[in-house]
């Protein structure tokens, strides 16, 4: 079975084929990072708009890669949610016209399913059950995997996801957009005893989490600063508070994760989502790891943002399970919030 995916649901726009017995055959993504940087986050018209133009000649990029024509793909799996209305209403509008213009099946993803199938598309794919984070620009959830469709939320953010707090964070010391790649870089030249900053919910006994008294404490620390404009602050400086605010909020997804695993008596930690690309956040739980004597996995440097080749991916495995998840229906909705507790059990 091929599947083609489609992902639209924010600032990236992505189409994948997934064949069950050869694996990922293409993919091609086009992020709008370029677009938006001058906005200091994503415009949702502007997201919107973009996808369409770009949905298309990815497609014909998707399928040359492949080597395969339109006719040779059995069904289309695209993200239904959650995410921007306006975009996911490009991707499912497309999906949908497809469907309909070649006969085939269509199904509708959660895109955070996705994200946590993604590092089974890895040439060494965890085995099931095990604990997965998902942590991204809007989502900081524990859950226990046990299969797919078979998913139990252990904890989750009661503010902001992690990813935002990088991002406003970042913002706060004057850096470019995306803030968290570019504050990560940064606190590399950072000292670590210069800023002891907060570690919210790191010793609760629970699996949740909280990141905007950290963002807050970045902010005060900023206010307090002697010149009181960040613009003033020197670069070492600012590399400081980098580097205390990203030790933070490593520490307490690395506690926070060793505890689930504890709880769950599982030795396998499945890593997803856009943050699941820092490089201090993968050294950390490494060196747990090693000590505590469980497994982690994480998806391709390129599955961890959003993606074609994670939906296609879901999409099949959903169908190799029921083949009647698809329809032939091509009338369609969008979820822009759509909890994963809602996602039907297969």
């Amino acid at each position: 079975m091929i599947v083609l995916g489609v992902e639209s649901s924010c600032d990236e726009t992505g189409l994948a084929l997934y064949d069950t017995q050869r694996g990922l055959l293409s993919h091609a993504l086009h992020s709008q990072v370029a677009m938006h940087e001058e906005y200091g986050g994503v415009v949702p018209e502007l997201a919107s708009r973009d996808h369409i133009r770009r949905a298309i000649p990815l497609l014909k990029k998707t399928l040359d890669g492949a080597g395969i024509a339109m006719a040779d793909i059995d069904a289309i799996a695209y993200t239904q949610g959650p995410g921007l209305a306006g975009a996911l209403l490009v991707g499912s509008s497309i999906a949908c016209s497809l469907g309909l213009a070649l006969d085939k099946p269509v199904l509708g993803v959660h895109h955070l399913e996705g994200h946590l199938l993604s590092p089974l598309l890895a040439s060494q794919p965890p085995a099931f059950p095990f604990v997965a984070l998902l942590v991204s620009g809007g989502h900081t959830q524990l859950m226990r995997v046990d299969g797919v469709g078979q998913y139990t939320l252990l904890g989750e953010t009661l503010d902001d996801a992690a990813g935002e707090a990088f991002d406003k964070s970042a913002k706060l010391l004057g850096l470019g957009y995306p803030g968290g790649p570019a504050i990560s870089r940064l606190a590399e030249f950072g000292d670590p005893l210069a800023y002891t900053l907060p570690r919210p919910m790191m010793h609760t006994k629970d699996f949740n989490f909280s990141f905007s008294g950290l963002k807050t404490a970045v902010l005060t620390v900023v206010k307090n600063h002697q010149e009181q404009v960040i613009a003033n602050i020197c670069e070492q400086d600012k590399a400081n508070i980098a580097r205390g605010f990203v030790d933070a909020i490593v520490d307490v997804l690395t506690a926070k994760c060793v505890k689930a695993l504890k709880h769950t008596g599982l030795k396998r930690l499945v890593i997803a989502g856009g943050v699941g690309a820092n490089a201090q956040l993968r050294a950390s739980l490494n060196a747990a790891a090693a000590k505590k004597r469980f497994k982690v996995y994480y998806p391709e440097l390129e599955f961890c943002t959003d993606n074609g080749a994670m939906i296609a991916f879901a999409g099949a495995m959903r169908l190799q399970i029921n083949p009647q998840a698809a329809q032939r229906d091509y009338s369609f909705n969008v979820r822009p919030r759509w909890p994963l507790d809602e996602l039907r059990v297969i």
